[in-house]
Parts: structure tokens; sequence; C-alpha cells
């Protein structure tokens, strides 16, 4: 499996140039559905797959982030710019791994335009090539821009670019996860494929409108897809998502609503040398609602080796990759501001029916890799020849909490350390155990007494032996913190760990969900 780069973490601002040629009379084409797309797909996946052909020269190949990013183009040729909307979109040209154009048309009153590439609105900065090469080049994405945060200046707020891969942020945040159009065979030993977006419509917004549509047409070996987003920036940034798939072949494994995100290190799992940053990463926990009530927390990894983790449920109420961590000192990064990172919620429309949610978690040294995948697998995959649809709505929030039920707590960290034992001299020594640290914080927690008959339901999956574990009122957040002491039996399988807290036998608490790795 393949660590994708996390191109999107710190893109600078691109201007965007386009020029629009009339496909359409006016008269034939006034107007650009769903279902236009869906059609569109579905005839595709009856034809032979084609991959996406390289369109640029060697010279922006070879090239690294910081030389990418300096490609731009003139700020006064952005879209929608001469108009009351207050929508603009910026254009990514090809290069560096972006080497598929894609399509881009715009959809209005007129009909359906595309988008024509030109050369020559671009600024390639200090870039030495011969321009001529440029010629059969192209768009390879684009963002949209909003008023998000001052008035009167457009920003960020939404971002396509690579694969089906795009991103999203609310007023405040910094661009961190990403989310993807499908994932396909991700994890199994024939080798994932990536499916591409490789053509956009563009519904153009009306001066008064605060959110914009958007189509998509997905391609892949084995399947093709339709998709319609609908973005509303805001303190969140929500977008609805309607897709609808057809089978090209039969595929292993099937993730719908895939996001992806990094994480190297943090509280639950300390950096093994010294450094200045103690967490780094975009998520730290995956967050699972069940259709019946309850919320699961699982801290992020990054193992040794691949892992997988399912967790089996059936019409879940949301899943996400969240960043709960917001004190500035935790990641003492000025550039990066990882604790401006927004989380990701999905929450399925309608009945998802049985499936599993997965998490993969990769290997990695570098945090411009995202090695943290997770994503929901209905218990049936189409066949070849058949459809799927599915619905669903994206929350790109700093505010994860407001995402938990009303009087549930939850678990603010999760801290680990080696276990030690003081000796007759008084000097503490490593035992060989491992202790964790759990907070849980509000909730109904505040409000009860000190001395709540409160207790720590505990579970595991029989390679631990728990040799202590104490449950203590938290004084300066009115929480309580949850201390477990145990030891691993065999080194070379994981344990998985599961704890919540009960009142009278009734859970008032999250389940944390930790695993140690193998190895």
């Amino acid at each position: 499996m393949a660590v994708i780069p996390a191109f999107f973490r710190s893109l600078g601002r691109l201007a965007l140039g386009c020029t629009l040629v009339a496909a359409f009379p006016a008269s034939a084409l006034a107007s650009w559905t769903f279902t236009d797309v869906a059609n569109r797909a579905k005839q595709l996946a009856t034809e032979r797959y084609t991959a996406p052909e390289r369109a640029m020269p060697e010279a922006l190949s070879n090239i690294d982030f910081a030389t990418y990013e300096s490609i731009r183009q003139k700020p006064e040729a952005w879209m929608w710019g001469d108009t009351a909307s207050p929508f603009r979109i910026e254009l990514y040209h090809v290069g560096m791994h972006f080497t598929a154009p894609v399509t881009l048309n715009v959809v209005d009153a007129d009909g359906v335009r595309p988008v024509q590439y030109d050369a020559g609105q671009f600024d390639f900065g200090d870039i030495a090539f011969d321009r001529s090469s440029l010629d059969g080049s192209g768009i390879a994405g684009f963002r949209v821009l909003y008023p998000i945060n001052d008035p009167g200046q457009p920003e960020l707020v939404a971002s396509f670019l690579g694969a089906s891969y795009f991103q999203m942020v609310g007023a405040g945040q910094v661009a961190g996860a990403l989310a993807r159009g499908l994932a396909v065979d991700t994890g199994l030993p024939s080798g994932e494929q990536f499916p591409w977006f490789r053509e956009f419509w563009l519904l153009r917004p009306g001066p008064s409108d605060r959110h914009l549509t958007l189509y998509a047409l997905l391609d892949a070996p084995s399947v093709t897809g339709a998709y319609r987003f609908v973005i509303h920036p805001g303190e969140q940034t929500v977008v609805d998502v309607k897709a609808e798939w057809f089978f090209r072949n039969q595929v292993g494994k099937l993730g719908l609503a895939p996001l992806t995100s990094m994480f190297l290190h943090g509280a639950n799992q300390p950096p093994g040398n010294q450094h200045f940053r103690l967490e780094l990463h975009d998520s730290e926990g995956l967050s699972i609602a069940t259709a019946n009530g309850e919320w699961l927390w699982r801290p992020l990894n990054n193992p040794r080796r691949l892992a997988i983790s399912a967790f089996q449920l059936d019409n879940p109420r949301g899943f996400g990759l969240l960043q709960r961590t917001r004190d500035f000192n935790r990641y003492d990064d000025l550039d990066h501001r990882y604790d401006q990172r927004p989380g990701v919620w999905v929450e399925p429309q309608g009945d998802w029916g049985p499936g599993q949610i997965e998490l993969v978690e990769i290997p990695s040294t570098d945090e411009t890799n995202d090695n943290i995948v997770a994503f929901w697998t209905p218990a049936r995959v189409p066949a070849a020849g058949e459809s799927l649809s599915l619905s669903y709505r994206l929350h790109w929030t700093r505010d994860e909490t407001a995402l938990m039920p009303e009087g549930l707590a939850w678990v603010a960290q999760t801290r680990r350390r080696p276990g030690e034992v003081r000796g007759p001299d008084m000097v503490r020594k490593p035992d060989g155990t491992v202790v964790f640290r759990v907070d849980f914080v509000g909730g109904k927690l505040p409000a009860l007494p000190e001395d709540a008959a409160l207790t720590a339901d505990i579970s595991q999956n029989g390679n631990v032996e728990i040799l202590g574990n104490t449950l203590r009122f938290h004084p300066v957040n009115g929480g309580r913190r949850l201390t477990l002491r145990l030891k691993v039996l065999d080194p070379a399988k994981p344990v998985e760990l599961r704890a919540r807290l009960l009142l009278e036998g009734a859970p008032v608490s999250e389940v944390w969900s930790q695993q140690i790795p193998n190895g």
C-alpha cells in the first residue's frame, strides 16, 4: 500500500486564470444535473478503462514541493472575479506528482462551457525550461475561495487536487486531514487502486448564494462514479455529498467516505527521540458513533508495521478523524499550527446497512506523508455490472466535542509511559510494564460529586495482564482520570483495551479503545 504525500498541508495561494470556450448553443443546454453525470459514469463503466496520461514537460515533473508552490496564475484572471458572487476559483497547473490534467466545466444560464487551458496566464517563477514545451499541458485541479474570515478577502475553503482527494477548512482553521472520493483495495496484497476525478462541472453561484454546487466524474480500473458536492463555508465548513458508483469489475475491498490524515507521534505514543514538538499529527483519534448510541474513541498509532483495525456495526451514525488537543504548547509549531487543524466528521444520510469501519495505520517517519486512512466498508461489495448509491455530510470542525451527545463524557487525552518500580534505594527503574493515563471530561462528570459511585468498565483481548487500575476525581476539570498498569503477554501480538465509565451500571462516557500494535 502506498503512503500518499500530504501535498495540501501548506499550499500557498495560487491565483487563477481561465478562458471559457462555448461548447454548446445557449438553447441546447441550460442546466446540468446529477443525473447527467450519473449517465456519463454509467456509460463509462461499459468502456475499457484508460489510465490518465501525463501532460507536462519534464522540467515540471522533477521539482520539489516549494518549487511547485511557486507556480502561480495572475490574480486578475480569477474565475468569477468580475461578478458579485462571493466565490472565486483558482486553478492548479500540472506539475510534480500531479501529472494528469482534468477537464473543468462551468455551468450557467447559457449552458456548459469548458475551461480552456492557457499557459500564458501562469507565472512559473524561476523554473528554467522551454515554455513551448507546455503545449498539451493542462489543469491539475482547483481551489474554491470565499471570504470566510475577512468579509473583503476570499480565502481557501476547498481544494480538489490529485486522484480523488479533496480538502476543506472553516473559519480560523488550517488545512490538515483530507477526504477522498473512493478507496479501492486499500491494504490488500494485490495493491491499491487510486480512482481519480477526471472531470468537474462547477455551477456558477449567484450574488446572494452562500453555497457552491459542483459535480465530478470519477474513474478507476474497477469502478466509475458520479458525485455532487454542495459546499457550505462557515465556522465549520460543511459539504453534502451524493454519489453513485458503477462497477466494471469485482472490487476486493470498497472504502466509502474515506478520510486520510497524518499521525507521527502524540501523547499516547511519545517520540522516540528528543523532539521539541511533543505531538505531531493532523488527527489524533478515530471517533465512531453507532446506531445503538455507543460512542467510541480510538487513539491513533504510528505502528512499526502496517496495521488494519475493523469495527463491525450496522448503519453507523457517524465516524471521523478528529484533532481534540487544542493546546498550542503540545505542538509548539508556529509554521504549521497543528492546533488549528480541523477534525473531519462523516455523517451518513439514510440507512447504510451492515458493514464495518476500517482504520489503516501505516508506519511513517515523515510528516509530509499521510499515513492514516479510515472508511466505511459495506458488508456486501457490488459485483461487476451493479451500482451503488450513497449520501453523507462532511463536517470540517475544530469543535469536535460538540459532535458528542449531551451528557456523555469524552476522552480528552491518552498518555502512555513505561511502568516503573521503586527499589530499596528509592530509585525508580523500568519494570517491563506499560502505564496508560486516560482523562475523561465533560458530559455529566462536572456536575457529579467527587465521591460519586463511578466505576471503570475495562475489557481486553486476552493478550495482557492488568496489574492495577485506579479511577480518581480530577480537581482541575471536574472529570475523572483512569490509570491502568499492565503487562503485555506476547509482544508479537497486538493488545486491544476498552474502558468506559459507568454510574449505577449505566454508561456516562464514550468507550476508550486503545491498541498496542504488535512488535
